[in-house]
């Protein structure tokens, strides 16, 4: 009877343990396996409890028996509760499998593709290398060929320099001939001399032939090279550190100029003075609008920057790209956009403040990483009648040049293009009016561009200085401004 309530106290404890729904997976393991246990012992200490009392009246043994049957059922209810608990366990555990396994697969693939794209770039590096050892090996070819053509001009140089000795000479004894009958060993040397000066011009149409066959061969591989480095450059451009200034000679430190007042605001004046640098000396000393009336013009607005204990007068500004260059030529005649933001003052306004005098023309740039660099010129801009002529010479500057010197440069837009080369229009290709020459030294007025971390830049018609034997900067910033060389002309 002891037996049998403690199998009884067992079971219910058990029950209790299987009723509680915070139990772990592992827990509920542990509780099947105690249970597995427990069983066994509690039906043998049943068993022993019917025989101790095999002897005893019938309606205790009825009692026993309900009381066995009782315990059985509780038993079996606990195994069906760890039943559940079991199959709930090993559908979760499942679930979580495949979870796990989905995620392999993901990764599997990530994996992949990040093998793919590693052996692209693998590939790109390697043309790149081919490529660059093709330039080199053209360059060494282009080396030899130029030296090798030297030396036969400097043949063909030595040559003639003795042929014309042998005319002059050949000169002389035909005028003597005139006057006296030539002899037979003259008329013998006469020919030889015409037989040598066939035979040297022979030579020399040989020779010509030669160079001109290498000059084609030359060409050939220069434009071979140029498209080599046209390539190379679309791939650095997809780096903004290849596009600064980085390297180049610093701006010189600006003279301090007192400044009343930061904010750009517009002043009206008495419309007298002919340009900022007057107004500035009349006592108007911040930066800011104002009216200026040159000499035979009507009056009309600038902006004013004061530098270098003067002022500027500004004839053209880009900072943001909030306005749209790619203007007509009535627009660049005229002038656009807002002077205290983008703008291009206009042609004939400009053409109107230097005809008073001899002024300097100051291009001021930025790049993307914030360098700063200038360049002077002294400069002649023409009038209409010219399309506004522009000729310069420089005069100092922290960047290599990139404009024509001592060239007449006639402003270009892409409804009245005046500057054709070879077929090519600049403005229509390049967007902008600007003084174009080759189409390739600088174009201030093009389109804005900003850097891509992805993709290739559009240089050509982006915002670029380009010198001759350099690379292309690709610009943030622009500012063009006018100081005249004269003072006391404005007095």
């Amino acid at each position: 009877i002891q037996n049998s309530h403690t199998a009884k106290t067992v079971s219910r404890k058990s029950l209790c343990i299987l009723n509680n729904q915070t139990v772990s997976g592992a827990e509920k393991m542990k509780i099947i396996l105690a249970f597995l246990c427990i069983a066994p012992l509690a039906l043998s200490a049943r068993a022993e409890k019917d025989y101790s009392s095999s002897d005893s009246a019938a309606s205790p043994e009825t009692k026993s028996r309900f009381a066995m049957l009782d315990d059985v059922r509780i038993l079996a209810n606990g195994l069906l509760q760890l039943g559940h608990g079991l199959k709930d366990f090993v559908h979760k555990t499942k679930g979580q499998m495949n979870d796990i396994f989905q995620k392999l697969y993901i990764f599997d693939r990530s994996f992949y593709e990040l093998s793919l794209q590693t052996s692209e770039i693998k590939e790109e590096e390697e043309q790149l290398r081919q490529t660059t050892a093709r330039l080199q090996i053209n360059n060494e070819e282009i080396k030899n060929l130029s030296q090798e053509m030297n030396s036969k001009i400097e043949d063909l140089i030595q040559n003639k320099i003795q042929l014309q000795e042998k005319v002059w000479g050949l000169e002389d004894k035909v005028t003597k001939l005139a006057i006296i009958q030539p002899s037979m060993q003259e008329t013998k040397e006469i020919s030889s001399l015409k037989a040598f000066v066939e035979q040297q011009d022979n030579h020399i149409k040989q020779l010509l032939k030669i160079v001109e066959d290498q000059h084609v061969q030359l060409n050939r591989q220069h434009n071979q090279i140029m498209e080599l480095e046209d390539k190379l450059n679309h791939m650095e451009l997809q780096e903004l550190a290849e596009n600064s200034f980085t390297g180049e000679q610093t701006e010189p430190e600006a003279i301090p100029f007192p400044v009343r007042n930061t904010t750009a605001v517009t002043y009206k004046s008495d419309g007298a003075a002919p340009d900022c640098t007057a107004l500035y000396h009349s006592g108007m000393q911040s930066n800011g609008v104002y009216t200026i009336k040159p000499n035979g013009s009507e009056a009309f607005d600038v902006y004013c920057e004061m530098k270098f204990g003067s002022s500027w007068t500004v004839i053209q500004n880009r900072e943001d790209g909030s306005l749209d260059f790619n203007q007509t030529w009535d627009a660049y005649t005229n002038g656009f956009g807002d002077l205290n933001e983008e703008f291009w003052l206009g042609l004939n306004k400009t053409y109107s403040i230097t005809k008073q005098g001899d002024y300097i023309l100051r291009i001021e740039l930025q790049d993307w990483k914030d360098n700063k660099r200038y360049i002077e010129y002294a400069f002649s801009l023409g009038g209409p009648e010219t399309d506004y002529t522009l000729q310069l010479s420089r005069i100092s500057g922290s960047i290599p040049n990139a404009l024509p010197e001592q060239t007449e440069l006639r402003f270009s837009t892409a409804d009245r293009d005046m500057d054709i080369i070879n077929e090519f229009s600049c403005p229509e290709n390049y967007l902008g009016g600007w003084w174009h020459s080759e189409c390739e030294e600088t174009n201030l007025n093009g389109k804005y561009v900003a850097p891509r971390s992805r993709g290739r830049l559009d240089r050509r018609k982006g915002l670029y200085w380009k010198p001759k034997k350099g690379r292309y900067y690709l610009l943030k910033s622009t500012k063009i401004m006018i100081h005249p060389t004269d003072l006391k002309s404005f007095d």
